[in-house]
């Protein structure tokens, strides 16, 4: 075989090999910072049907597939970009702009703790029997898509940071897949849930005596469900902000909240042995909520007094 042929192709192969590794990287990487992100991704599955369940019947796929749009947009088009550019020129710009993110959720959960407790309703709802429901409908996808980009802000910086070994192309091949993959897992299993009473009808009128249990059984859960969603849903948003907040001012070097949080998680979980690594983090997440809702709280009645000042309903 002449020399020139064979060492085209020891060139082949060595590309190929470097290729196969190259793709074993992407997706141990993958892998690592989807597994890293899996709380802030339960918690935007938690946080997205609240958004969902004022329409009727005919408009929840839609509107899901609405967000889930804005979703994909917000991590592959806004993020995608800003985190790689962030990380590669103005690393110390991530926590900054992480933190006025994690102040955004508190607010939104401090509001809607004041709602559930009796106050002034966030937003409007079908209930207050909008005139221009398209408006309505727009606004509401226009909420749950800025909620979202903070929340897909949170899943970016921790995949980037499982991933900072790799090269400038394989973070963004890995960011990239990342934020399609959890945008699939998270706006299915929203449309799953929104859709558990139609597939509990469904069933239901099966002849089959076991369909027809399990269709009404669906119908019987699905109330208590989202009720249960809509509360975890605002916890969420209190503890995802106030985690940030947390770990923002531990690395800006003020760490003394974020130390006697984990300090308290450290103690719950060697005292409540094999239990403790449950409530240990559990510990954190309520402590979490707890700096989320005082801060929104601070935040909300400062952005009411000012629109109050102005003659002005805060949106």
């Amino acid at each position: 075989m002449p020399s020139g042929l064979v060492a085209l192709l020891d060139d082949v192969a060595v590309i190929a090999r470097a290729a196969a590794a190259s793709v074993d990287d992407v997706a141990a990487g993958i892998a690592k910072a989807g597994s890293k992100a899996a709380g802030v991704v339960i918690d935007d599955a938690a946080v997205t049907p609240s958004y969902v369940t004022d329409f009727t019947p005919d408009r929840e796929l839609p509107v899901i597939w609405a967000i889930a749009k804005g979703s994909l947009f917000n991590k592959l088009v806004i993020l995608l970009p800003v985190a790689l550019l962030l990380s590669q020129f103005l690393p110390w710009a991530i926590t900054p702009l992480l933190m006025l993110g994690g102040a955004y959720l508190s607010f939104e959960g401090a509001e809607k703790v004041v709602e559930k407790l009796g106050g002034a309703k966030h937003g409007e709802t079908l209930e207050d029997q909008p005139t221009d429901v398209a408006a309505f409908e727009k606004a509401r996808v226009s909420g749950a898509v800025r909620t979202d980009l903070i929340l897909s802000a949170e899943i970016m910086a921790i995949a980037l940071a499982e991933v900072a070994d790799q090269t400038f192309i394989g973070r963004a091949v890995i960011l990239a897949l990342v934020g399609v993959v959890i945008t699939i897992m998270v706006y299915g299993a929203v449309a799953l849930i929104v859709k558990m009473d139609d597939i509990g009808l469904h069933l239901a009128k099966k002849d089959s005596a076991s369909a027809q249990s399990t269709g009404k059984a669906l119908l019987r859960a699905m109330p208590i469900l989202l009720t249960v969603l809509a509360s975890v849903g605002t916890v969420a948003m209190l503890w995802v902000g106030g985690g940030i907040i947390l770990h923002g001012t531990e690395e800006l070097g003020f760490g003394a909240l974020a130390h006697f949080a984990h300090g308290a998680q450290h103690g719950v979980a060697q005292a409540t042995g094999a239990l403790g690594g449950v409530l240990g983090w559990l510990t954190y997440a309520v402590l979490s909520a707890i700096v989320g809702l005082v801060l929104g709280g601070v935040i909300a009645f400062a952005v009411h007094l000012v629109a109050k000042t102005r003659g002005k309903a805060p949106h």
